[in-house]
Formats: structure tokens, C-alpha cells, sequence
């Protein structure tokens, strides 16, 4: 009889931990790491060939809103096709549990917006068979998954529940006895296996509330007293367990900074404080960041940045754009319906507050936006033209180009926003930080227009093969252990002995980032942009190969990880 399910044999392996790489095979038992080191093939009942590959644990990704995604998608892409074998669910204070059945459509309407998802998919593809919070891990844990699902607390559905839908968006400070249950049930959250909480903490009257609800309002988490923050650090002190995450874009501000190190300190956890983004046109924002978080760690606060490491943009038309929100003109002028939004962008009127306030922060200058899907024959000329060229040939204003082409399409022009973070010096900056933590994916959100989930490939292809800013180690434990230790799963990130066997086996010359493609496969007949990968020969999860030369198997191997541990079980086969 075998011993070992499986022998990774003669590969190279590079654990996770920094040590240095060496040449060996892995011997996998019951979806754990049994051996590492020189093992018989003829011990295993499958012998996986690495020879020339690269065997390395799977990536750990801490930024998605699969929440919805995860109950029609097993692989959870595309986090499932770049070596993702773990992912964190319900960041930002977003989510669907606990939901009162009368607001499960409000719920939706909300994540259209914030985070782009579509409605069908979410109305046709989620189950809905829960109330609780309890109960939706319930929910996750029945549905096939080919991919560790860690779950934040998210704080909006908690703040709805206790306080009422208006109170909650209004910002009111819950009563102490509304405190109290706030309390109760983040315990009785995480007594369920939630991990900590998470908010979104975007000011409405600040300059980078750039996501909001489907109607323009702030988040609940936006306005919640701060008050509530403390209270709910004070959960996770009692607890003694748990983490948070707080979604401010840059928090390059003292008052952001200190509220972060309050936080840190009443619940002596971890903070993950997102994001820390690079903006090419100010060097000094992600530079001062990034001098905040070394005195942290200097002065033992354990707040802990995320680092914006991808340079995926933003291809994107009217129909569904919402990353302009930051500024009050642009998101009153592209909320409501279809026909609404036709009539704002069209409307004289507002033209004159939409030019005098262009967006500069989330995309770029926006004359800098190209012109990359023009509909009619009339406007394939501008084809490739900046707003700021095709402007300069007409005439016009860059919005006006802009609008008057996207009204003119019936909204459906798709222009190309560049990131603010393309230059590789800044990236290096945020790179050379030992513990800024890579990613950002949020998988899957901003279904239309975003492929950030392609991160950890474009890691390994872009900062180390191509510009060697860190080696492979360094980038193993950036993509895997680091974020699996600050975030509580258990084990997982590093290839030893008796640890989960999540590994990656790849091609290290050949690993690349497909182009972007448009893909009709998501329920209600939507679609979405992707990216795919070429290179990862085989990715495990828990022991079970999911991936097969960048191929999904099919084999639905995932956990559910609760309090960051999972169950050592058979698992099935998708259908």
C-alpha cells in the first residue's frame, strides 16, 4: 500500500520562510505536508514531476469580495488561475450577512455600485439560504469551493441589523445598549469563525470617499462613529484573537494615522490599513505612508500595510463606471438608471462643474484617459486618441469629448484609464519595504473594468524576473507567509512538514499574464474583463491538484478556514 497520496518529485522548492532555495520532493497524506526531502516515488499512489519547476506554497490573497462570487464560482477567479489558494472575503465592512430577508435586495443594490457586481449575477447566483452571520458560513461551508475562504466580519450588515437602515446611514452613535449588541454579535461572529472585522472609513467630506452605495450616499461604515471602532476593538481584546482591516485610500493623514494606532493598540491585534498606493504625480503621499508604518513597527503598534503592486487600469464605459465618486459633480452626474445617467452626462448644465473638476486622484489625470472603444463608424478615428489629443483636433474639452461621445453610444464608449502608479522607481519603493503586503486584488469586484487579481503573477514575472528588485524567496514570503501570518490562517503560507499542502508548481521562464479578454460567465448572462495565466503547471489545494497546466480540474478541494483552521476530510468533486 502507498504511503503518500502524492510525491512532488525533483523540484525546486522555495518554503515560504526565506530559507534558501534547495532541489527535494514533497510527500503529500491526507492533504497535509507528510515528508519533505529525497522520497521514493514508488511510496506515492501519483508522482507529480517538477523537475525544472518551481514548487512554492499557493499565494495568499487578503483583499477580495468574493462573498457572492464564491457561490457560483469554486476558483474564485480569477484569484484560482494565478496560484491563490486562500483568500479573505468580506473586506471593507461589505457584506450579506447578517441581512433581514425584506433588505436582501437593498443588500444587492448596494454592492452594484461599491463594488461593481452585478445585480443579476448576485440576484440568480446567490442561494440566500441564511439570516445570520452564522448561518452564512454555514452556507459557504456546504457550497463547493476549490479554494480556502478566510471571513472577515463585516461591519454595514452589523450596523443595519442593531441600529435600522436610516440610523445606520446617517451616521448616528449607536446608544450603549446598541453598543452592546454590536458587541454581541461580532462575538457571536466570530464564535462562528469569522476572523475580526473590517470597515471602509472614507469620510464623506474628505477628498477620497471614491466608494459609495448605488444611489450616491456614504457606506454606514463611512459615518460610523468612532466610538464604534473602539468598541469593537475592545471585542477583539477580550477575545484576544482576531484582526481588522480599514479600506482609506492612502492615509497619508495624522488623524487617519492615529485613529490606525488606536485601533492597533485598544485591541493589541493586527491593523491592515489599505491602501498603500503609490501616485506618480505625488511621490511624497506614499513616501510619508510608508515612514508611518516603519515607526510603527518601530514603536510595537502593529498596523500593517497593503500595497497597491499591480498596474492593471481601468477599461470601463458609462453604463457602469463608478470610480469617480470622490468628486460630488461626477457622482451625482453618474447615478441613477441608464436613461438617467444619459440625461445628466448630456445635460449643459452640469458641464461646467464637471469641467472645473476633473478627476486627478483614483485613474490619473483625465486627459490622459484614451479613447479604446468607440461604437460608431463616425468615431472609430478617435480610436487610441487621449481625450486630451482628440480634444486639441476638435476643439473641445476633454470632458466634452469625453460625455458628448459617451451620450452619442448610448454609454457604451470604453475608455482606457492608466493607473497613477506606473513608474517601476515608486514601485520599488514600496517593494523595498520588507513588510508592506502585495496585492489589492479585490477579487471579485469591479467586474467590468478591473483585473487586479492577476498580482501575484504579475509579482514574480514583473518585480523579480524581469527587474530582480527581490528574489524568489522574498517574494514567496511576500505573497504567502507574510499575509497568511497577519491574518490568522493557520499554517498556511509555508511549505513544512505537517502544514496544509497548498503549493504551486511553475514555470518560472514561461509564467506569464494573459492578455485581457471579455468572458460571458457569470450568471444573468453578464459579463466580465479577465486576465488568465500561463505557467502554473500544477496548484494543490489541501492536497488535491485544482490546476493542471493553468486548467481548472474541476476538483473542489477548498475549506472553509473558521478561526483560520480547516477540516481534514474528503473532499468533492465539482459537478
Amino acid at each position: 500500500m502507498a504511503r503518500y497520496d502524492r510525491v512532488i518529485r525533483g523540484g525546486t522548492i522555495i518554503d515560504g520562510a526565506r530559507l534558501p532555495r534547495f532541489r527535494g520532493d514533497i510527500a503529500i497524506r491526507d492533504g497535509i505536508i507528510a515528508e519533505i526531502g529525497r522520497i521514493d516515488p514508488a511510496d506515492a499512489r501519483e508522482v507529480i514531476d517538477a523537475d525544472g519547476l518551481i514548487v512554492a506554497p499557493g499565494f495568499v490573497d487578503l483583499h477580495t469580495h468574493y462573498d457572492a462570487q464564491v457561490f457560483w464560482d469554486p476558483y474564485c477567479t480569477l484569484s484560482g488561475w494565478h496560484g491563490i489558494t486562500s483568500v479573505a472575503i468580506g473586506n471593507c465592512g461589505f457584506g450579506f450577512a447578517p441581512v433581514r430577508p425584506e433588505l436582501r435586495e437593498r443588500a444587492m443594490m448596494t454592492m452594484t455600485r461599491v463594488e461593481a457586481i452585478p445585480m443579476a449575477s448576485m440576484q440568480q447566483g446567490m442561494p440566500w439560504d441564511w439570516v445570520t452571520f452564522p448561518e452564512f458560513l454555514d452556507s459557504v461551508e456546504r457550497t463547493p469551493k476549490a479554494m480556502n475562504i478566510l471571513p472577515y466580519v463585516p461591519i454595514a450588515p452589523l450596523l443595519i441589523w442593531v441600529m435600522g437602515f436610516d440610523a445606520a446611514k446617517a451616521g448616528a452613535r449607536p446608544t450603549d445598549a446598541q453598543h452592546a449588541e454590536l458587541s454581541r454579535l461580532l462575538h457571536e461572529a466570530m464564535d462562528a469563525g469569522g476572523c475580526g472585522w473590517s470597515a471602509q472609513r472614507m469620510l464623506p467630506s474628505g477628498p477620497a470617499c471614491v466608494q459609495r452605495d448605488f444611489d450616491g450616499s456614504p457606506m454606514p461604515t463611512d459615518v460610523m462613529h468612532d466610538d464604534t471602532c473602539r468598541a469593537l476593538a475592545g471585542v477583539l481584546r477580550e477575545r484576544n484573537e482576531g484582526f481588522m482591516q480599514m479600506l482609506l485610500v492612502s492615509g497619508d493623514n495624522a488623524q487617519d494615522q492615529r485613529f490606525y494606532e488606536e485601533m492597533a493598540e485598544i485591541s493589541g491585534r493586527p491593523m491592515i490599513m489599505n491602501v498603500v498606493q503609490a501616485f506618480d504625480h505625488r511621490p511624497e503621499i506614499h513616501r510619508r505612508v510608508l515612514a508611518w508604518l516603519r515607526s510603527c513597527r518601530e514603536r510595537g503598534i502593529r498596523v500593517v500595510g497593503q500595497g497597491l503592486t499591480t498596474d492593471a487600469g481601468f477599461t470601463f464605459t458609462f453604463e457602469n463606471w463608478n470610480l469617480f465618486d470622490d468628486i460630488q459633480a461626477w457622482c451625482d452626474a453618474t447615478t441613477g438608471t441608464l436613461a438617467e445617467r444619459k440625461q445628466k452626462l448630456a445635460d449643459p448644465a452640469r458641464r461646467q462643474a464637471l469641467r472645473e473638476n476633473m478627476p486627478k486622484t483614483a485613474t490619473g489625470p483625465l486627459p490622459q484617459i484614451v479613447i479604446v472603444g468607440p461604437q460608431t463608424e463616425g468615431n472609430k478615428k478617435w480610436l487610441d486618441h487621449t481625450l486630451a489629443l482628440a480634444g486639441e483636433k476638435m476643439g473641445k474639452h476633454p470632458v466634452d469629448v469625453m460625455l458628448d461621445m459617451a451620450v452619442e453610444e448610448d454609454l457604451k464608449t470604453e475608455f482606457f484609464a492608466a493607473p497613477p502608479n506606473g513608474k517601476i522607481e515608486h514601485l520599488k519603493e514600496l517593494v523595498d519595504d520588507p513588510y508592506v503586503l502585495f496585492g489589492v486584488s479585490d477579487g471579485g469586484a469591479h467586474t467590468k473594468f478591473l483585473t487586479a487579481g492577476r498580482y501575484p503573477t504579475e509579482t514574480l514575472c514583473k518585480v523579480v524576473r524581469e527587474h530582480g528588485m527581490i528574489s524568489l524567496e522574498e517574494a514567496h514570503w511576500r505573497l504567502s507567509a507574510l499575509p497568511a501570518q497577519v491574518a490568522g490562517f493557520e499554517g498556511r503560507g509555508v511549505l513544512r512538514k505537517g502544514a496544509p499542502a497548498d503549493i504551486v508548481v511553475y514555470d518560472f521562464d514561461q509564467l506569464a499574464v494573459l492578455p485581457d479578454e471579455i468572458v460571458h460567465d457569470l450568471p444573468g448572462g453578464e459579463w466580465r474583463r479577465v486576465q488568465r495565466a500561463r505557467g502554473y503547471r500544477y496548484v494543490l489545494v489541501n492536497g488535491e491538484v485544482t490546476i493542471r497546466d493553468d486548467q481548472q480540474t474541476g476538483t473542489c478541494s477548498g475549506q472553509l478556514l473558521r478561526h483560520g483552521v480547516g477540516r481534514r476530510t474528503p473532499m468533492p468533486r465539482a459537478a
